[in-house]
């Protein structure tokens, strides 16, 4: 614990699991899961996946802290929340990306009892930058959500370079948010790393 994998399926030449896992550290493991080592006892504690955590101006927001709010608004079908970086020290970016029921609009009124209900529920910093509707939100094959691959997508990264189509629940899912980071990239609110 924790295990490592030795190899994706279909990944005969092994390019998607060196990304995976040696890219942040070449040649060293990173499984993606922050862990907590006690000098005191020699133990470890794994608290978790660390892109399941934001970083907005020194303080750590819990993703699933979003979703348990905004999906208890009836017209909210799903939500997807990320964190865009600026690399020179600013708050950043926070997106929040909304599936709507069906019947439902995301107008100016949707938008504010979205800031509102995030504002008092958990706190000023968790309120987004852009409250933004798409038809659904990518999941994988689990049902986990792609925080990720959204975030590599909306930084500049090729579809190709963020996910494979392959794992995605709905192969569509991710169409909208290369559309996005298409258009972000034209206004220069974005280039590649």
């Amino acid at each position: 614990m924790p295990s490592m994998p030795v190899g994706f399926w279909g990944d005969t030449e092994g390019d998607r699991y060196r990304d995976t896992y040696f890219d942040t550290y070449p040649g060293v493991w990173c499984h993606g899961d922050w862990v907590r080592f006690s000098a005191a006892t020699g133990s470890c504690t794994v608290a978790g996946r660390s892109d399941a955590t934001l970083n907005r101006g020194g303080v750590r927001l819990g993703t699933a802290e979003f979703y348990r709010v905004v999906e208890e608004l009836p017209e909210v079908d799903d939500s997807l929340v990320v964190h865009l970086e600026d690399p020179v020290g600013s708050p950043g970016e926070l997106l929040l990306f909304v599936a709507l029921h069906d019947g439902s609009e995301l107008d100016d009124a949707l938008r504010k009892r979205i800031e509102t209900v995030l504002r008092n529920a958990l706190s000023p910093r968790h309120v987004p930058d852009s409250v933004i509707p798409v038809p659904v939100i990518p999941r994988n094959r689990t049902g986990k959500k792609l925080e990720l691959p959204v975030k590599r997508l909306l930084l500049g990264a090729a579809l190709s370079e963020a996910v494979s189509r392959d794992t995605l629940a709905e192969p569509t899912s991710l169409d909208p948010f290369t559309v996005l980071a298409a258009e972000r990239q034209v206004q220069g609110w974005i280039g590649p790393a």
